[in-house]
């Protein structure tokens, strides 16, 4: 299978093309901008400024990672939201200053700022991933008084939230609990040098998959990409995969839910063709 067809000969095909979500489920990736992919996901000759006009024409997401070094103007959500298709999608990072800070519970305005500027992205704003990064000291009242300080609305539109907490000793049935309470999303990270639970926190499913590998075209072999599309239909349907770990027994509501599933870090150069081989799997049904 020929997962990315289009060559400098017949790069405007393309142009036209708008790929939609199946039954809910988005698959995506981190960022735009990697040279590797000049080589093996983008057609030969197309400049750069055409990245992202090309990659949000052949998958239905993608995590911005560039903000959670420091959020943008609004002039270039604009810019990043007029260069893609309608029903397209970004989740973003927030930016670290905001997680690192020593008192999270004061961070109200720079929530407030990096919420106000990228809400310029409108209706291709997805969900806003919070990472706190292994290492960090977490206080329970303070983290606490920091959910209550995420908005649940911008310019008129619902929010979705989603935590990524990486120290361990942090996970555990309260930490679940307290997502719950908000609606907030917790991260299922396929990796080992993560945490990485799959309770379900709220009505949606937000997935970073970090084991694709170099030596296989697709990043993932069939085998697994087949056991992550079946996966991502028992969430999308209600259900709850029983294969993978959770911190509580307790089943979330059986209601349909949007799922995020985003190929991140590992092997950078096959996440595109990752990505593409499970939509086309979840295509195919």
């Amino acid at each position: 299978m020929n997962l990315f067809p289009d060559t400098a000969a017949d790069a405007n095909d393309w142009t036209t093309r708008q790929v939609e979500p199946v039954d809910g489920i988005r698959i995506g990736i981190g960022g735009w901008t990697y040279v590797p992919w000049r080589d093996n996901f983008y057609p030969k000759g197309l400049v750069q400024r055409r990245e992202l006009e090309y990659a949000s024409r052949h998958l239905s997401c993608i995590e911005i990672n560039g903000t959670y070094y420091g959020a943008q103007k609004p002039s270039t959500y604009a810019k990043w939201r007029d260069e893609t298709p309608e029903g397209f999608v970004f989740s973003a990072k927030a930016p670290m200053r905001i997680m690192q800070s020593k008192a999270l519970a004061k961070t109200g305005p720079q929530v407030e700022d990096f919420i106000g500027g990228i809400s310029t992205l409108g209706d291709r704003l997805g969900p806003l991933l919070w990472q706190f990064d292994a290492g960090l000291k977490l206080e329970r009242v303070s983290f606490q008084a920091f959910c209550e300080l995420l908005p649940r609305e911008a310019d008129g539109r619902a929010l979705r939230h989603v935590l990524d907490v990486r120290d361990a000793g942090f996970i555990d049935a309260d930490f679940i609990a307290l997502a719950r309470t908000h609606g907030f999303a917790t991260v299922f990270t396929d990796s080992p040098e993560h945490p990485s639970f799959a309770d379900v926190t709220a009505g949606f499913v937000y997935a970073r998959l970090m084991r694709s590998r170099s030596d296989i075209a697709t990043g993932y072999p069939a085998g697994e990409l087949a056991a992550w599309a079946a996966r991502a239909r028992l969430w999308a349907g209600g259900g709850e995969p029983g294969d993978l770990p959770k911190i509580v027994d307790d089943a979330a509501p059986a209601t349909p839910r949007e799922v995020f599933i985003q190929f991140i870090s590992a092997a950078k150069e096959r996440n595109p063709a990752a990505a593409m081989a499970l939509q086309a799997k979840l295509a195919r049904g």
